[in-house]
């Protein structure tokens, strides 16, 4: 019996990683779309992308600017702004981390000649979050690393970004999408933007590995060189802790840091 349950849960899982890489849609948000191609290597996301290999070589820092939603993005119209700016705050934290073990991370005064990073969310699907705690609550029983989902509750992210050459020349671009599927690894979440927050780390480590150098060696990161300190920890602990216990992704335990609000002066204690 279990063995007729491996054979058929094999090709059921396959079917489920396919359904997750949804067709990319532009976003209207790149300075060009010439030249992209499907990414060969992409099962759990759709992507296209393209890399200019010999003025790649030419890189050694870069300057991230800080993510947009792309102008077309209906999720703006349904997302809180505390929504919107946890996502905006997870794709800079999630580039940071992952290109600074490529480049050395420049500062937002860095001199013009700093290639820039350009990225964009164009598409936010919400999380069921009804159909989350039922699936949270079915994972409880059926131990393991694949879950199952409740249908309707399945979420997606859809972002771009691209590295621009002091000229404004694109040196590297990603379209990329992807959707949770009903069987894997994705975890539930009563957050409406709780898979989209999730799918921005492969996002970005897709989008990095578009802008990486051909034989590059990974920078070594440490505590007291960490560029991306203001988004808190790379490995998030807490948000792991969060999921063995509840079965569910934690935006608070598991997304990037807030930002720190500027301290508030009191005018009376002006001269």
């Amino acid at each position: 019996m279990s063995q007729n349950l491996s054979r058929l849960s094999a090709p059921l899982l396959l079917l489920a990683l396919a359904a997750c890489a949804g067709t990319p849609q532009q976003g209207r948000f790149l300075t060009s779309y010439e030249g992209l191609s499907p990414r060969a290597d992409m099962v759990r996301a759709g992507a296209l992308d393209r890399s200019d290999k010999a003025a790649l070589d030419q890189v050694r820092a870069v300057r991230i600017e800080p993510a947009v939603f792309a102008p077309q993005a209906e999720a703006r119209a349904w997302m809180t702004p505390v929504e919107q700016t946890a996502m905006l705050r997870e794709v800079d934290a999630q580039l940071c981390f992952e290109l600074s073990e490529r480049f050395e991370i420049a500062g937002a005064d860095a001199a013009p000649d700093v290639p820039r990073v350009r990225a964009a969310v164009t598409e936010v699907i919400p999380t069921g979050r009804v159909g989350s705690a039922a699936s949270a609550a079915a994972g409880f029983f059926i131990p393991g690393p694949i879950g199952v989902r409740v249908p309707g509750t399945l979420g997606g992210l859809g972002a771009e970004a691209e590295l621009l050459d002091p000229a404004g020349q694109q040196i590297a671009a990603i379209v990329w999408r992807r959707t949770a599927g009903a069987i894997g690894t994705d975890n539930p979440s009563l957050s409406r933007i709780g898979d989209a927050l999730q799918f921005v780390e492969p996002f970005a480590d897709a989008a990095a590995a578009a802008m990486t150098p051909e034989d590059h060696t990974a920078r070594k990161i440490t505590a007291e060189t960490d560029p991306c300190l203001e988004f808190g920890s790379r490995f998030r602990v807490e948000g792991f802790g969060a999921r063995f216990i509840t079965g569910l992704y934690v935006p608070e335990a598991s997304a990037a840091r807030p930002a720190q609000a500027a301290p508030q002066v009191d005018p009376a204690s002006q001269p």
